[in-house]
């Protein structure tokens, strides 16, 4: 029987050094920032009971086409996480933490079965936010606020951010209504594949990207329309909030999200950058109603999500961001029996530098060899005359190649002075 060839499956892939530095990088940046504004790390199950997710609308495409999920030994219906802001609110709804808002972030993977293309796989991987307990339109100001500024952290300058308001339940039903009938009056003219999202979520439709429905839809009655006083000044507030910031922002109508809890403020980040039309890297809004329907109390919240993959990407086209060399500092070259290489090493990282060696008897040649390709800046080398002096030479690999005998007891000084 042939030998199986194992690779990662459709719409995964395998991050490795060099490259999983950057993505380490990009979540320690992203934990400072939010960080600084009280948002604490939440780190729960990648898996939920399916009914979970089915809260975040079961017309819309996550639930219905792109969900993992299936019947655990026990017989319970388990789905893969599609999206993170569930299993927070979730979480918070069966401990109950103490915060007004209670404010949480998360670094975590996503699964959704959809066709894989740039910056989208099967597997993908976001950062996020979530603030609960506070309906305060400043918040949703500070959570816009933070995202902005995060980009703008990273060196990202070709951002756009569209905002909208989903307006009140009440708001919301009232124009699902006025859109579905309006969708009827013309959905021979809609592409065949969003005639059916008439009757289970005509708001959906306008997100479509297909071309004969976006014709139709140019034309469509916008939500803000239909808006009550109240929301109308609320989402002034937010926008009033964006300008006095320095955020600079367009009221799109169109703007919808892929979810069905979301109320008033709804927003979104596009790097203008990216050639695709997929060119959104996070956005978010608020969920008045996700904790009710998971069986908590009433209670407010808002957030974010940013694909890690997409920020990446946008920082490529942009050339910033381009994360650490991952090169150590120091390599030490022993070759005279390994041991001082060994203690060597030890001893630099314990001192908080980075080293590394080479293994398994190699020349001296080799070991020069192996330190000029890890990219590291100095190599201490120990031969025999330097073991029985107590002393290394340091020899700088990056500039100069000049080198100089140091003792053994202060090389971690020298190299320090230099590094």
């Amino acid at each position: 029987m042939a030998d199986p060839s194992f690779t990662a499956p459709i719409g995964t892939r395998d991050v490795l050094p060099p490259e999983s530095d950057r993505w380490a990088a990009l979540v320690a940046t992203f934990a400072d920032h939010v960080g600084r504004a009280g948002y604490g790390l939440v780190v729960g199950p990648m898996f939920e009971d399916l009914a979970v997710f089915q809260r975040v609308g079961e017309a819309t495409d996550i639930v219905t086409k792109e969900m993992y999920d299936f019947e655990d030994k026990g017989g319970r219906r388990i789905a893969l996480r599609p999206e993170g802001t569930a299993s927070i609110v979730r979480a918070y709804v069966q401990h109950r933490p103490v915060g007004t808002p209670w404010k949480a972030w998360y670094a975590a993977p996503n699964f959704r079965y959809e066709r894989p293309q740039a910056g989208r796989y099967r597997q993908h991987h976001q950062l996020g936010i979530e603030a609960l307990g506070s309906d305060d339109p400043d918040l949703d100001v500070e959570v816009i606020a933070l995202q902005a500024d995060l980009y703008a952290r990273l060196g990202l300058r070709q951002v756009d951010l569209l905002v909208n308001s989903m307006g009140s339940p009440a708001d919301r039903a009232a124009y699902a209504a006025a859109l579905g009938r309006w969708l009827e009056e013309r959905r021979d003219a809609l592409d065949p594949a969003d005639r059916p999202t008439i009757a289970t979520n005509p708001m959906r439709v306008l997100d479509s990207k297909r071309e004969a429905t976006r014709r139709v839809t140019d034309d469509a009655p916008t939500i803000l329309s239909s808006l009550s006083a109240d929301t109308i000044a609320r989402f002034e507030r937010v926008r009033e909030g964006l300008d006095a910031l320095g955020i600079a922002h367009r009221v799109e109508p169109r703007l919808v999200r892929g979810l069905d809890y979301y109320t008033h403020t709804t927003f979104e980040f596009q790097a203008t950058a990216l050639a695709s039309a997929q060119n959104a890297i996070g956005g978010g809004g608020r969920y008045d109603g996700l904790a009710e329907a998971l069986g908590g109390p009433a209670t407010p919240g808002i957030g974010f999500g940013s694909g890690i993959e997409r920020i990446l990407l946008a920082c490529d086209a942009e050339g910033v961001f381009p994360g650490p060399d991952g090169a150590p500092g120091t390599f030490v070259v022993d070759v005279v029996d390994g041991t001082h290489a060994r203690d060597l090493v030890a001893d630099l990282r314990r001192a908080g530098l980075r080293a590394d060696r080479a293994y398994g008897g190699r020349s001296m040649k080799a070991q020069m060899k192996a330190a000029d390709r890890s990219g590291a800046a100095w190599a201490v080398i120990v031969g025999a005359d330097e073991a029985e002096a107590d002393e290394v030479t340091v020899r700088d690999l990056r500039g100069s190649r000049e080198q100089e005998r140091v003792p053994r007891d202060a090389v971690i000084d020298h190299l320090r002075k230099r590094l």
